[in-house]
Formats: C-alpha cells, sequence, structure tokens
C-alpha cells in the first residue's frame, strides 16, 4: 500500500533561508523530500495569491521563510511579511483551509542545522493534519 506523502509548498528568501536550504543540502542534514522550494527575493515578495494558488493546485502546506528581523536585505521586508502571515492565516480560515497548513520562519543563511529542524517540524505537523482537502472540494466545485 502507497503510504500518503505530503506536498509542500516553500517559499524561501534568496539571501538567507534558501542559503541555509543549500547549506543543510551540502551538510547532507536529514529532511524529507516532500519540500517544493520556490525562491523569491525577500519573504515580502510572498503573495496571498501566491499561497492561495499553491493549495489550489494541490499543496498541503506553505512554508515561508526569510531573514531574521532586522537582518533582512531589504530592510523591512521580513517585518512586512510577519503582517501578511498573520493576514493570510485568517484568510486561509475564511476560505476553509486549516490556518495551521501554513508557517512561517526566520532562519539565516548559516543556519543550515535549524532549517533542517523546522523542515522535519513542518512535515510531521503536515503529516499529522493528512492531506489538505481543499484542492479535492475545489475539483468538485468545478464538476
Amino acid at each position: 500500500m502507497n503510504e500518503w506523502k505530503p506536498n509542500i509548498v516553500t517559499f524561501l528568501c534568496n539571501w538567507c533561508s534558501y542559503g541555509a536550504a543549500d547549506l543543510a543540502g551540502v551538510s547532507r542534514l536529514q529532511y524529507p523530500p516532500y519540500f517544493r522550494v520556490i525562491r523569491v527575493p525577500c519573504s515580502s515578495r510572498v503573495d496571498a495569491r501566491f499561497v492561495l494558488a499553491a493549495f489550489r493546485n494541490g499543496a498541503d502546506a506553505v512554508w515561508i521563510s526569510g531573514c531574521h528581523p532586522g537582518d533582512c536585505h531589504y530592510i523591512e521586508g521580513n517585518y512586512y511579511a510577519r503582517r501578511r502571515f498573520i493576514l493570510l492565516k485568517r484568510l486561509l480560515e475564511f476560505v476553509g483551509i486549516e490556518p495551521e497548513r501554513i508557517f512561517l520562519s526566520w532562519i539565516s543563511s548559516a543556519e543550515g542545522t535549524k532549517f533542517a529542524e523546522v523542515a522535519n517540524m513542518i512535515a510531521d505537523k503536515v503529516k499529522e493534519l493528512g492531506p489538505s482537502n481543499f484542492f479535492i472540494k475545489k475539483r468538485a466545485e468545478v464538476l
């Protein structure tokens, strides 16, 4: 029998979190292969439409990760991302997606170990939640 494997869309800041993912890989740190990485210039560039599109296209969760507050290469980008994240959780609940399916983290490019730890934590949490039924509901409405 095939075991269900989550599909987690991950938006990583070009300057920090993407570097941490690279470091985790180069260091051969173990984390599940469920993550689909989208590299963005800054965590503040992740628009609500991107997140909704990810769920609409079958994502079971979305993870946004950027520079630590105060260390953003675009000065205040991660502060905007943090505010947007709070609104995104409310929006997801409004459209019928559990708000626990979206994650936000701050990981610098030197924190490959932290990246792997957070990735493992997110994968475990999403496995607990099970598959997102949002995509299934939307397909049923179209049919």
